[in-house]
């Protein structure tokens, strides 16, 4: 793959200045698109017409490793991978510039060019609407996806406990971020249900770029996967925890 926005690689902000990296994310999120620019759709991920790149992290020794798999029709058809120092520690709404140098070194290695990014963490729903979904989406011009596990802002429209499979609840904007209060900037998803006795938190799905809302959670309901996780993203983990132990 190959960067288009040059000017947004998060090396190129100072780790310690928090001002500079939220005036990019400003940036990042203006040039993002929140609606559907995009070919891809769900029935085209299902038909294997579109690839699907699954990116995740792990932090071994200091280090960070990116991973990303990518898909077509289910199957894996590349592996990639990249290691980097750790910048700054973990600051929530800043993730991008902790993980962000390795994420984009794994993806510009990357052969097939991918139809959709998928990534462990956010997109619009960020206080600035540029989690890390979105700042590497526009960084390629690549439509993307943020998956998250916990809500990082905003506020669900109705209640999110023991949801069903398959249930969708819209999150809007809250007075925490620079989206217009109200606008509906994700979804929590129920991708997977256990009975009573064993109840499964949603995961907090949001457009990166080029996608909508409803866009974003569709086709990542016809990524499919037998956990909680989408298939890309859960093999991106397992790939991740695999290179730990070569770091």
């Amino acid at each position: 793959m190959e960067v288009v926005e040059d000017r947004f690689r998060p090396r190129e902000v100072d780790s310690d200045d928090r001002d500079a990296m939220e005036a990019m994310q400003l940036e990042v999120a203006d040039a993002a698109a929140f609606e559907d620019a995009t070919e891809v759709t769900p029935e085209s991920i299902r038909s294997g017409e579109s690839t699907v790149a699954g990116v995740d992290q792990a932090f071994p020794g200091g280090r960070a490793v990116s991973a990303a798999v990518v898909l077509r029709g289910g199957e894996v058809i590349e592996r990639t991978s990249a290691v980097r120092s750790q910048p700054m520690p973990y600051v929530p709404g800043l993730l991008a510039f902790r993980e962000g140098p390795p994420v984009i070194a794994a993806l510009e290695s990357l052969e097939v060019e991918p139809d959709l990014l998928i990534f462990d963490g956010s997109g619009r729903i960020h206080y600035r609407e540029a989690g890390i979904a979105t700042h590497a989406g526009v960084c390629f011009d690549t439509p993307s996806i943020g998956v998250a596990k916990s809500l990082l802002c905003g506020r669900p429209r109705g209640p999110t406990d023991e949801l069903p499979a398959g249930e969708t609840v819209s999150i809007e904007a809250d007075d925490s971020m620079s989206a217009p209060e109200g606008t509906v900037v994700g979804h929590a998803y129920q991708s997977r249900q256990f009975p009573e006795s064993k109840r499964i938190n949603p995961l907090y799905v949001s457009p990166g770029h080029r996608l909508s809302a409803a866009t974003a959670v569709a086709c990542l309901s016809a990524c499919g996967g037998e956990y909680k996780l989408p298939r890309p993203v859960r093999l991106a983990d397992q790939y991740a925890d695999e290179l730990k132990s070569e770091v």
